[in-house]
């Protein structure tokens, strides 16, 4: 199912994404990876991120008239923020995770627990995803994090497409690609072994 989604997300609304699902974001998502994780988890969020969108991105952004303007906004791997995510969702109640490659069980049962999903998107797409970002309405953490790692907030239109990958069900595409994957290597191994012997 294809659907068009608009910050803020309410809890039914991330119940109702199944995995498998397509989703297109308008309004605001702010970046978060390693560092900011730690940081809001030690002194708190900046602003109000109920219902929001979380995006594991560092991305490059310059300064045009005066104004921050992103240049590339690709995801990063979310699995280094394995180690934070559980805490951050059941403290700070985002509504989507979007990144690139998956994430854990501890999150997984997160999700499921605060009704959240994660969503995959594209990997080397960051010039597309920029495309999609009519704004950022601010930056924290600049000074002490860096660009990459700082919080970056955006105003997002049609951001997509993002595929709902781990939902609020328990579920994970990539639970599921690793069971085939598992299957597949012990059919090959076992063909192997009949040639040999």
């Amino acid at each position: 199912m294809e659907r068009m989604l608009a910050t803020p997300i309410s809890e039914q609304e991330a119940r109702d994404l199944h995995v498998g699902d397509t989703i297109y974001l308008t309004g605001t998502m702010f970046t978060a990876r390693d560092e900011a994780h730690l940081m809001m988890l030690e002194h708190g969020a900046p602003f109000c991120v109920e219902g929001l969108a979380l995006y594991h991105c560092g991305p490059v952004v310059k300064q045009d008239d005066g104004k921050w303007k992103i240049v590339s906004a690709g995801p990063t791997t979310s699995a280094r923020m394995e180690i934070f995510e559980e805490r951050f969702l059941e403290r700070f109640p985002v509504r989507i995770i979007v990144g690139k490659g998956g994430m854990g069980e501890k999150t997984l049962a997160a999700l499921e627990k605060v009704g959240a999903v994660y969503v995959h998107y594209t990997g080397g797409a960051g010039a597309l995803a920029a495309r999609a970002i009519s704004e950022v309405t601010n930056v924290y953490w600049l000074s002490e994090l860096g660009m990459a790692e700082a919080v970056w907030a955006l105003s997002v239109k049609e951001f997509g497409p993002l595929t709902v990958s781990m939902d609020s069900h328990g579920k994970s595409m990539y639970n599921k690609i690793t069971g085939q994957v598992q299957k597949n290597l012990a059919r090959i191994h076992s063909q192997i072994e009949r040639r040999e012997g």
